[in-house]
Formats: structure tokens, sequence, C-alpha cells
């Protein structure tokens, strides 16, 4: 990637890191066997794979033999929510409206009855008015952070009433996971994070998300589940624990499990945390002062949502056109979820939350990472302004 490139796409993928890159290629060179023979290379491979699986353990604090490695987020939750209602007689499946694409689009193809938690003008599940939705519920399927608004979910209220009422809880943290703090182990959402400190509660029961969203590879990822959780086979295979047939691609596991790590560092200091998210409201500032008619979708306040996500909505602006004309001019940004990017309609998840189509359709997600400096926000905020004047969807102050 150019370094004239600003990169503000990191929810749709990450850059894997230098180390994971160097991790992954000696895994291909020195590792590349099959890690279910008994010969001595296969077995190199296999703890290859076993040391991977302790590390993204230790990161969301659960133990290794409830980590199940899948291709990604998108088949971990399959996996997760068809292994479940699979054996049920009457199956009933509670969710949001505001669920990524990888939920909304697998339940158009599963026989089950569908429940929408309630949710404020922000986009925030009503904790409270979901739980008469879990009485006779066979599943509970929430996001923890959404992955357009960055938008925090209480899971810790939504965990304890999953537990009253004996319902599992799968929650899709492909967006959390390496961003802030996680104990699966525990129950606790965020241990020594003040802004989450209230979100306790009981342990989830299954846990999914990705490598490349915390700077790891494409293609790997994990279904946390916990032990005890009755899941059927969706995938027969004897790797896995039987959870998961295909033989395992060692190389993405090394790199997720470096990933991991590093995540494990970073999330070690809460202020890089602040930082960043100072950084987030200095790209929001720079945009709404040069365009008055802008607007952020979701919440604002501190803590209520992800450090590294805006989402801004400019009336009557053609999202796509926008797009295309930051990408000429050097900032990658995206219109809601990257596997919607082709769609000419507004992001579902923001008409879900009320926002007008007119304030919808004009609505791009911005995403910071953790590399992501003071200059290229300004210097984004500056082009996005100018391609709004350009388009005529905002008039600039300066």
């Amino acid at each position: 990637m150019a370094d004239s490139v600003i990169y503000l796409d990191n929810n749709a993928t990450t850059r894997p890191t230098p180390a994971v890159r160097e991790a992954m290629v000696a895994a291909i060179d020195d590792t590349w066997h099959n890690p279910s023979s008994v010969h001595r290379p296969g077995q190199a491979a296999r703890h290859a794979v076993e040391l991977a699986r302790s590390s993204v353990a230790r990161l969301v604090n659960c133990r290794p033999r409830e980590v199940v490695f899948t291709s990604g987020g998108t088949e971990s939750l399959e996996l997760a929510i068809r292994g479940v209602l699979e054996d049920a007689d009457n199956p009933v499946l509670v969710t949001s409206a505001i669920e990524h694409a990888a939920v909304r689009d697998l339940l158009e193809t599963l026989e089950c009855e569908v429940r929408l938690a309630p949710l404020d003008e922000y986009g925030v599940v009503d904790a409270d008015a979901t739980a008469p939705l879990l009485d006779g519920a066979t599943l509970c399927c929430l996001q923890w952070a959404n992955n357009e608004t960055g938008a925090l979910q209480p899971i810790g209220a939504i965990g304890r009433a999953c537990e009253g009422a004996r319902v599992p809880l799968l929650v899709d943290g492909t967006q959390w996971v390496g961003k802030l703090p996680t104990s699966f182990g525990t129950g606790t959402a965020a241990p020594n994070d003040p802004a989450h400190a209230d979100d306790e509660g009981p342990q989830i029961d299954m846990l999914a998300f990705s490598a490349h969203k915390l700077h790891g590879p494409k293609g790997v990822g994990t279904l946390i589940v916990r032990r005890g959780t009755r899941l059927a086979t969706v995938r027969p295979g004897s790797q896995e624990l039987g959870r998961r047939g295909g033989t395992e691609n060692v190389p993405g596991i090394v790199g997720f499990g470096l990933a991991c790590e590093e995540a494990a560092s970073f999330l070690a200091d809460a202020d890089e945390r602040q930082r960043l998210a100072s950084l987030r409201d200095r790209l929001e500032a720079g945009i709404l002062e040069r365009c008055p008619s802008a607007a952020i979708n979701g919440p604002t306040a501190t803590g209520a949502r992800l450090w590294n996500t805006p989402s801004v909505g400019l009336r009557s602006l053609a999202a796509e056109a926008l797009l295309l004309m930051l990408s000429d001019r050097g900032v990658c940004a995206s219109a809601g979820a990257a596997c919607s990017s082709g769609s000419l309609e507004p992001s579902p998840v923001l008409l879900a939350m009320g926002i007008e189509p007119a304030v919808a359709h004009g609505s791009i997600r911005l995403s910071l990472s953790r590399t992501t400096t003071d200059d290229e926000v300004d210097r984004a905020a500056a082009i996005i302004a100018e391609a709004a004047t350009v388009l005529g969807g905002a008039l600039p102050t300066s």
C-alpha cells in the first residue's frame, strides 16, 4: 500500500503486522505438514496449532479446549446458530435488526421464529424490553459492537437475562475482540476498563470473531464454545474436537495466534486506547467543523462505542459517489459493511435505527486502527469535506 493512502476501513479488514506475516511465512516453510499426521513433522504442525490455540484462549480468557478454529466470523456464527437450532422442534431465535449480514442473511435461509430485540435511537438494544422475548426461545444472538456505528451492546445485562431464561447466548465479537478487553471465562465484559465496569454478568455461551479484524490474516477465525454447551455438528469431521471438520489452516492459525498475543499487549495499555479514541473524536470534529450539515450516526457518549468507529451522515449525498471520489483522493472508507458496499440501497442497520433515508444514503463508515496517525486523521477530514463540497452534499465553512 502506498504511503500516501489513508486507510480508514479497518472494520472491513486490518493490515497484518510484520510479525504476523513473518510467522505465517515461517509456518508455510517449516510446518506445512498435516497436523493430524502421527509422524514428527505432522506433530510439529499440531504443536504450532495448539500453541496458537492457547494464545487465542488467553486473549479472551477461556480454556484452550473451548477454542474451535474456523474460516472466519461468518462460518463461526453459522456453526453456532445452525448447531443450536438444528435439534430444536420449534426453534426461536432472539436477535436484533442491526446484526451483521452474516446473521441477517443466514436467518433468511432458516425455518425458525425470529424475535427482534427493541432498539433505542442510537442502535443499542433495550435489555429490559428484550428479557420477555427470551421466554421459550432457543438461542439469543447479538453483536457486542456494531460494525457500522461502533455502538456497544449491554451484553452483561442480556447475559443475565439469558441465564435466568435458560437460553444460550451467542455473541458476535468480531468488532469487539482485539479492540476492547474480553473475559469469556469470568463473565466480565471488560475487566479493568472503567468505561464498561457496569457490564459484568454471567458467562456467555459462545463467542465468534475473526483474525483479520485484529491485524491477523484472512481466512481464519474462531468460535469459543463454553464447555457443556449443546451444539450439533454442522461440518462433520474429526478435527477441532469434532466441532468442525477439515484440515486446519496451519499458517493462518499461527498468524492468528500471534495477532492475539499482539492484541493482548495493546489492550494492556488503557491510555493507548484513550489516545486512539481522541483521534476518532478529532476526525469527527474536523469533518463537522467543515461540514455543519454532517451528523454522527449512533452513540457519541464516552464508553458507548468503539474507540475507532465514526459513522458520518451527509444528507442527500450519494455515499457510493463520495467513496469513489475519496478513493481517487487517497482515502479508503466504506458505506456501512464492506460486504454490502456494492449495494445502492441505504444501510439496513441505519434504517433500523430510525435514521432518515436521505441521511442513510449519504452515510459513510470510517474506522481507525492501532497504527492510524494524527496526520492521517487531519488530512482525511479535509479531503472528506472537499469531496462533499464537490458533490454538493455539504457546504464547508472553511
